[in-house]
């Protein structure tokens, strides 16, 4: 399925968007333009053929993990209390557009600007809260759960800097 992925504009109809989570849906037609436009979260959308449909959105920040909730494998050769990663805060899918790889494309395009980003930046992880039933979507890719919340995991940037 062709579409782009571009930074949120006002051109982009949030209203029509719905992938069956209210709080997501909600979140991209009421929160999304105004993380913005205050620094909070950068939001990426997929731009269907169809100008300004959003077919699908990400969003990225900063966030400090704090390296004791790292596994044990990870956090041992850190010499630091808290390490900077990059929060994939959503990724939703228009019902429309659903069953057609369209998250995974979401996935990877937000794995690769963190990768280029972290050449000048440092980030250590990609970190997600996976809402439910979206943990093993995150697996299949290769995030780790945090090992005391399951709903929440990483990937090394190391690890998706492999993919690129």
């Amino acid at each position: 399925m062709p579409v782009s992925i571009r930074p949120l504009g006002k051109k982009h109809d949030r209203a029509a968007f719905s992938c069956g989570v209210e709080a997501l849906d909600k979140y991209l037609r009421v929160q999304a333009g105004q993380d913005q436009r205050k620094g909070l979260a950068r939001v990426f959308v997929a731009e269907a053929q169809e100008r300004g449909t959003v077919a699908g959105f990400y969003t990225l920040s900063t966030i400090s993990v704090d390296v004791g909730a790292l596994p044990a494998e990870l956090s041992e050769r850190i010499p630091y209390s808290d390490v900077p990663a990059a929060l994939i805060g959503r990724l939703a899918v228009d019902r429309r557009y659903q069953g057609q790889r369209l998250g995974e494309h979401l996935l990877i395009d937000a794995l690769k600007r963190i990768v280029d980003i972290s050449q000048t930046m440092a980030i250590l992880a990609v970190v997600v809260d996976a809402k439910e039933g979206a943990v093993s979507f995150y697996r299949k890719y290769g995030f780790i759960p945090f090992p005391n919340r399951p709903d929440r995991l990483f990937l090394p940037v190391a690890t998706a800097r492999k993919l690129f």
